[in-house]
């Protein structure tokens, strides 16, 4: 029907193209490549549009929303960069689109990233990912009551937290594929930090999320261990391992955090000047693990993670 309707010269019904274009990304998880040419195109096209209407708005979110539903990578870049990179841009400049549309736009582009490295100029230094990240998850952070939980959240409340949740996962995306760094990560993993802060004790799965997060970063290239610092990764990790609740799935990720942190400092530089950075570095995270006591944090884990170091050849150089 798509193919069809795409071909007729006169009498073209765009609105039925549209939302079988829709349709298709929606509820399909194998895709025909062959109808990217036509549904990209068209779904970019809506989505560009300029008009100040709450219609316009919404028509944008449902087809950036079924644009981000494209997990295939084959998605050819000349069909989508140019559209992409102008309705980001359009919005960082005037608002125009739904907090949903916005961060859709952003997965929709993130998931090419993983097979393009071509992208992570784009992705970082023009468009600001980890800048425009980070104010989105603090806006939509100001509008959930944390404390009352998920049981007594109302509708827009719930709206707010599936799109934090998104969000989440768009980053999960870019610490995975992005290969660059820029100044603006020390910021975004701050974001991360005080989301967990906020939804550690009544919205679990956000919590166990941005602990999955802070793992990730730990062991991306990317992200700087001084960013880690900047943010209050470390801070952060030290005291959730204090903590009496503290389950075998969360217990792993901030283990795993340390032993990568700890790999990643002992990984000498040949130039002098990044050689002396490392070992100031190292020594200051040191320091405050010596405070907080995390010799005998790492101990009183040990039995329970004594598979982790005879399967997986781990060591933690304290």
């Amino acid at each position: 029907m798509i193919i069809e309707e795409n071909k007729k010269k006169e009498g073209k019904n765009e609105k039925l193209l549209i939302d079988l274009c829709e349709c298709n990304l929606l509820l399909n998880y194998q895709f025909d490549r062959e109808l990217f040419d036509i549904c990209v195109p068209c779904l970019l096209k809506v989505a560009l549009k300029k008009e100040e209407s709450e219609e316009t708005r919404k028509e944008a979110e449902m087809a950036l929303l079924a644009l981000s539903s494209i997990r295939d990578n084959f998605v050819k870049k000349e069909l989508y960069l140019n559209e992409i990179k102008e309705i980001i841009q359009y919005h960082q400049e005037h608002h125009n689109l739904t907090q949903l549309a916005y961060q859709s736009a952003w997965e929709f582009l993130l998931y090419r990233l993983y097979k393009d490295k071509s992208l992570n100029e784009v992705i970082v230094n023009e468009l600001h990912f980890a800048r425009e990240a980070r104010r989105d998850l603090e806006e939509l952070s100001k509008c959930v009551d944390w404390e009352r939980g998920k049981e007594e959240e109302g509708e827009k409340e719930k709206e707010k937290v599936f799109i934090i949740m998104r969000w989440l996962k768009t980053i999960t995306s870019y610490f995975h594929s992005c290969e660059l760094w820029n100044e603006e990560l020390a910021v975004l993993i701050g974001s991360i930090v005080q989301v967990y802060q906020v939804a550690k004790d009544n919205y679990k799965e956000i919590g166990d999320w941005c602990i999955h997060l802070l793992r990730t970063a730990a062991e991306r290239r990317a992200v700087n261990v001084k960013d880690l610092l900047k943010g209050r990764a470390f801070d952060t990790v030290l005291e959730e391992f204090q903590r009496p609740t503290l389950n075998e799935k969360i217990a792993n990720n901030l283990f795993f955090f340390f032993v990568n942190v700890s790999n990643r400092l002992e990984e000498k530089k040949k130039d002098e000047m990044e050689e002396a950075k490392r070992k100031e570095m190292k020594r200051k995270l040191f320091e405050k693990m010596e405070e907080e006591g995390f010799e005998d944090i790492v101990a009183s884990f040990y039995e329970k993670f004594s598979y982790i170091f005879a399967n997986h050849n781990v060591f933690i150089y304290l």
